[in-house]
Order: C-alpha cells, then sequence, then structure tokens
C-alpha cells in the first residue's frame, strides 16, 4: 500500500531541475543553453535524440517556468503518493517524451521547449486515476482544468506546441492505463 502522506520526492526535485535549467539559460550570454537542448526536429533528426528529453527543462522566460512549476507542484502532490516515486517518475518522462514526439511530428521545424508536455501528461493521468475511483472529472475539477489548457493551447498567438501538449496528453493517458 502506497504512503499517501509521503512527500512528492520526484516532483521537488523534477522543479528543482527545470528551476536550475532555467537559470543555466539565463545565464548563457550566448544562448548556448539553449542551442543545445532546444527540441528542434531537423536535429533530432541528424542524430541528436537528448533533445527530444533536454527540451522538457528549458523554458521560454520566467513566466512560463512559473506556470509549468506550479502545475507540476500541485500534480505532483496529488499523485506521487499514490502512485510511488518510480511510477511517477515513468509517467512523467513517458509524457514528455511523447510531447516531443508529437511536437516534432506536427511541427519539426518549429523550435519547441517547456515542461507543459509533461505536465499535460500528469493531468491526463490524474483524469485516468480518478475516472478509475468513480470520481466525476467534471465535478472534480480535473474536466474544467483540462478544457481551458486544451483551449489556451489552440488559441492563436500564444506560440505553444499544439503537438506537444496533445502528445504529451496522450503518453501520460497511455501511461497511467499501463
Amino acid at each position: 500500500m502506497r504512503d499517501v502522506h509521503a512527500d512528492p520526492t520526484v516532483a521537488y526535485v523534477l522543479i528543482a531541475i527545470n528551476v536550475l535549467m532555467y537559470l543555466g539559460q539565463s545565464a548563457s550570454a550566448t544562448g548556448s543553453v539553449y542551442q543545445d537542448f532546444v527540441l528542434y526536429g531537423p536535429l533530432v533528426a541528424d542524430g541528436e535524440w537528448w533533445r527530444l528529453l533536454t527540451a522538457g527543462f528549458l523554458h521560454g522566460g520566467l513566466f512560463h517556468l512559473l506556470l509549468n512549476m506550479y502545475a507540476l507542484y500541485f500534480l505532483g502532490r496529488m499523485l506521487e503518493p499514490s502512485l510511488g516515486h518510480v511510477r511517477f517518475g515513468a509517467i512523467y518522462f513517458a509524457a514528455l517524451l511523447a510531447g516531443s514526439f508529437g511536437a516534432v511530428l506536427l511541427n519539426p521545424e518549429t523550435p519547441v521547449v517547456g515542461a507543459s508536455t509533461a505536465i499535460f501528461g500528469l493531468l491526463g493521468a490524474a483524469i485516468v486515476m480518478a475516472r478509475n475511483r468513480g470520481i466525476d472529472i467534471m465535478a472534480s475539477g480535473l474536466g474544467p482544468i483540462l478544457i481551458i489548457n486544451l483551449v489556451i493551447t489552440f488559441f492563436p498567438g500564444f506560440n505553444i506546441s499544439i503537438g506537444g501538449h496533445l502528445g504529451g496528453l496522450v503518453g501520460g493517458v497511455l501511461a497511467a492505463l499501463a
């Protein structure tokens, strides 16, 4: 049985890594951290596979970082105690990779950064878990949060990776079902 009072250690570590990467990205006068780790389809096709993972730890600005880290904190505290550290981490990284694949598939020429692919996956996993427990998704607030975030994803002018968000969502749902 899982310890539902356990600290979401993996979520906290992921938040710390994201913050450290942002600080490194901000301190890089030449933009080398961004250039070396951003998700960009042609470079992935040339064999730079690490970008499928590393781009999820870069952010387009402080607000982007804060929004994603708040969502990771919220979902981490909700999911990690019931899933356990390993399963939570597995869902996070499965969603991150699925989101990266989605981003490259739909817009390979567009550079992509951000943890939101993994965040969408965690939200999808939370919905699967709530549904499996008989919790009304709309009444729980998870459904409205997903709908609002999907609307924002498709809203023009926000420069959001549709493939990344949808891929992460699908990846998180499939990982939770597995």
